[in-house]
């Protein structure tokens, strides 16, 4: 193969400390012909001088190593490699899961759980092509193999490269305060997947307990995660965060988070009460929870006061809820190109011209404020 056709590959670091995983990760990549695997490490030490040394195009990081763990490696890498894509390995195990919540809030892009032993070499090949492949090909803005067919979307373009046009303002629609316009804000309603445990991080740390309507999210993770992180979201102190529970009654200033394998959506009663309901129907956008089955509820249940927010994440889950959102008459935003670590949802809807506004992830917060509190000069 010619330097110049190297060139045009993915160049990937993978970092294991296991042989037979290193291995296994080199053969998978390597028999897709966009992918190169340039080195190996075999411990958070020997990544932190490989990253320097090779400069890959995306790091495939092991989280249970010795000399220096998959996290305190990645805290180091990103002192001097911000904007490299770092997918991180777990395994989908309590402990292996607040791990890569840990990595996720430490500036890791995403995760893949390790296959399990019991499912053997064929059945670890292929949880790795359909899980990993798509993950470091969204992450360095190539095309995925799996595409929406019902609705086009915009390629995915990761925060590791700005477009050519970031040094303009993404467009804002300039709006009065939501009460002056008549309107209440009784719900907000959150999509994100890649980036998204930071950027809920960020998004929360600029809530006040003062904010009155619900909040419900959808992340896209496995079940185990789901948990963690709303516990995580919790101990920040802003507003209650919880799991949804199939049933429950929806309270006021209360932030409910889908869990990991189960659809969220709302249902309102014959007494008005609001309620979660859970199922286990298949995946929607290759999705479960999606965000698309919580808008759509939201949809009818708020009509035109609900409040849906796009954030960062690779492909196009929320669009359609979006479009129900917005012909219900609710608000839709979503998250700008350049503070979003993949900018497939969010771009979706600003292809499709759905945004009431485009912000950036250090706006979002300050939104969700002004439209909970009273309009200036009504009290």
């Amino acid at each position: 193969m010619t330097d110049a056709e190297l060139k045009t590959k993915i160049a990937v670091l993978v970092v294991d400390d296991s042989a037979v995983m290193r291995r296994i990760l080199a053969t998978v990549l390597e028999k897709d012909p966009e992918i190169n695997v340039i080195g190996f490490a075999s411990n958070g030490l020997e990544a932190i001088e490989a990253v320097a040394r090779l400069k890959p195009q995306v790091v495939t990081l092991d989280i249970e190593m010795p000399k220096l763990d998959g996290i305190a490696a990645l805290k180091e890498i990103r002192k001097f490699a911000p904007r490299l894509p770092v997918i991180m390995f777990s395994t989908l195990t309590q402990s292996g899961a607040r791990a890569a919540i840990d990595a996720l809030m430490s500036g890791a892009s995403d995760y893949v759980g390790k296959p399990d032993a019991s499912q053997g070499m064929e059945g670890a090949f292929t949880v790795l092509q359909q899980v990993l492949i798509p993950k470091i090909k969204g992450l360095t803005r190539r095309p995925l193999v799996q595409r929406a067919l019902a609705s086009p979307q915009p390629m995915d373009v990761p925060r590791t490269a700005p477009p050519a046009d970031s040094g303009r303002a993404e467009t804002v629609r300039a709006a009065p305060h939501p009460l002056e316009t008549g309107r209440r804000m009784e719900a907000v309603c959150i999509g994100v997947s890649t980036g998204g445990p930071m950027a809920l991080v960020s998004l929360f740390e600029g809530l006040r307990p003062s904010v009155r309507t619900p909040i419900f999210i959808v992340q896209h993770m496995p079940a185990m995660f789901t948990a963690i992180l709303a516990k995580r979201l919790n101990a920040l102190g802003r507003m209650p965060v919880q799991e949804g529970v199939h049933g429950q009654e929806v309270q006021d200033g209360h932030v409910y988070l889908a869990p990991g394998g189960l659809h969220m959506s709302l249902k309102r009663s014959s007494l008005g009460k609001i309620r979660l309901e859970l199922d286990d129907t298949p995946p929607e956008n290759f999705c479960k929870p999606a965000v698309d089955v919580l808008f759509r509820s939201a949809a009818r249940v708020y009509g035109a006061n609900c409040l849906a927010i796009v954030l960062t994440g690779m492909g196009h889950d929320g669009l359609q809820g979006a479009r129900a959102v917005k012909a219900a008459g609710g608000t839709v935003y979503a998250q700008d190109r350049e503070s979003s670590v993949i900018w497939g949802m969010p771009g979706a809807i600003v292809n499709e011209g759905l945004q009431s506004k485009t912000l950036p992830l250090s706006q979002v917060a300050g939104e969700i404020l002004r439209w909970s509190a009273p309009s200036p000069g009504s009290e």
